[in-house]
């Protein structure tokens, strides 16, 4: 093991560490931070397993360097008829809770709200001030079956009660944003409180992609190359504020969107942008498993979603050099210096948002953002990220 290595005083004990994250999807951004994670702790020497209900896809090689616990107990058929998610993830929680207690390691971190966890990485952000964001769009009634739902008091109960445990020691925020948020709502110290930002893949995601991809997709996408396009990536269509985005378009007379994702609304979303006359101009592409091709297509980002504690997307369109149009309630808004580099508005002020397309729609406007776009993360390399998440395991790691 290098200089670098976790501090151990016994070279024998190869530092014991558990990740838990109930459903592991590849593909998924909180994912993406677990397998960087798990990377820099096997590339330290360290004995990692990944407690997960699910794994999606290929299992892990034999030679990935981490083992992989499977938490899945079986339930009752009371249980699975009525109990729903609450009752899947209370399962899994206990599960993984034994996992942790009688695992005898050094080191617990949890992607999950699970009370007991040394480390707890809020990627998620606050299911509370979700819960609060989101009531901006419901009724009255909407909002009394929120309060109600059992679902939401139980997520709520476990985030509260991980937050208060006394075995908590850190929380990795993913954006300033969080961090504040946590603070507020459950008065977690600073000094718990790190702030690791998400990495980004400074070689994959670069202003080079317009060469190789702009006119082709352009031309797949029949829209023409001196036509400012508007691109948004990601699912989850009503909280990431697809229906304000194609509502704001309507009012911007120049420019095409492209839409990257699937949604269970999809259908509901493109009829419409038919009855706002943006047939034509808003392309659906559905989820792509490159997504690289699109940013060089684009000529801006726009996200302006209700609540996202730091979406990886909005980091890859910089570091594409494009310039990002996002919401208050966004992480990456902190990134955002409006003008140089995108703009930030609140996520349900539409005529804000119309003026900030219009704006990017100008001639060379977006053209002259994207060097200081690229700039504004160029300190977020996947590399940095690493290094900070293996500073904070050193600092945690048992001294004996």
């Amino acid at each position: 093991m290098s200089e670098a290595a976790l501090a151990q005083p016994n070279p024998a004990h190869r530092l014991r560490v558990a990740l838990v994250r109930q459903r592991y999807n590849p593909y998924g951004g909180a994912e993406r931070f677990v397998e960087r994670a798990l990377a820099a702790l096997v590339a330290e020497g360290a004995d990692v397993t990944l407690i997960a209900r699910e794994w999606v896809g290929v299992e892990p090689a034999p030679d990935s360097g981490f083992t992989l616990q499977r938490c899945n107990p079986r339930r009752s058929l009371f249980s699975r008829l009525l109990g729903g998610r609450t009752g899947r993830d209370k399962a899994f929680a206990a599960c993984a809770s034994d996992a942790l207690e009688h695992g005898g390691f050094d080191i617990t971190q949890s992607h999950e709200r699970l009370p007991g966890c040394m480390i707890f990485r809020a990627g998620d952000g606050v299911h509370a001030a979700w819960l609060d964001h989101r009531s901006r769009l419901l009724s009255p009634l909407g909002r009394l079956g929120q309060r109600l739902s059992p679902y939401h008091r139980y997520v709520v109960a476990q985030e509260a009660a991980m937050f208060a445990h006394p075995r908590l020691r850190a929380v990795i925020c993913n954006s300033a944003l969080v961090k504040e948020e946590i603070a507020r709502y459950y008065g977690v110290g600073a000094d718990k409180l790190v702030v690791i930002e998400n990495g980004v893949d400074l070689e994959a995601f670069h202003p080079n992609l317009a060469t190789t991809h702009r006119a082709a997709v352009r031309q797949a996408l029949g829209v023409a190359e001196t036509t400012p396009l508007f691109l948004y990536v990601g699912g989850g269509f009503e909280r990431k504020g697809v229906p304000r985005l194609l509502d704001a378009l309507a009012q911007v007379p120049a420019g095409a969107l492209v839409v990257v994702g699937g949604d269970r609304r999809l259908s509901a979303l493109q009829r419409r942008a038919a009855a706002l006359g943006l047939a034509g101009r808003v392309h659906f592409v559905g989820p792509q498993k490159d997504v690289k091709p699109y940013y060089g297509a684009a000529d801006a980002f726009v996200l302006p979603t209700l609540y996202d504690p730091f979406p990886n997307a909005a980091l890859e369109a910089l570091a594409s050099g494009l310039p990002v149009v996002t919401s208050t309630t966004c992480g990456a808004a902190a990134r955002i210096v409006p003008g140089q580099n995108g703009f930030v508005c609140d996520a349900l002020d539409v005529a804000a948002l119309a003026g900030h397309l219009a704006t990017l729609a100008e001639p060379g406007a977006a053209a002259r953002m994207r060097e200081a776009a690229r700039a504004s993360v160029a300190d977020l390399s996947l590399a940095a990220m690493a290094g900070q998440l293996l500073a904070l395991y050193r600092r945690l790691a048992p001294s004996a």
